[in-house]
């Protein structure tokens, strides 16, 4: 089984210095919620989710 990807670039500022977003939860422990990252140059939090796979279409091209 192979590791998940992890995004490269910050969706907001293009910047590469991601982390896993961590969250306190009420006991006070600290979490990872699944898909979410946080930039610490632009100090946004947000999530990726993968949808679907999708077909390709026939003729290979765009």
């Amino acid at each position: 089984m192979s590791e998940r990807a992890q995004p490269q670039l910050c969706p907001y500022c293009g910047d590469i210095d991601l982390r896993p977003h961590e969250v306190e939860d009420e006991s006070g422990d600290i979490t990872s919620p699944h898909g979410t990252w946080e930039c610490r140059s632009c100090l946004r939090a947000f999530s990726l989710k993968m949808l679907s796979m999708i077909r390709p279409t026939e003729g290979g091209g765009s």
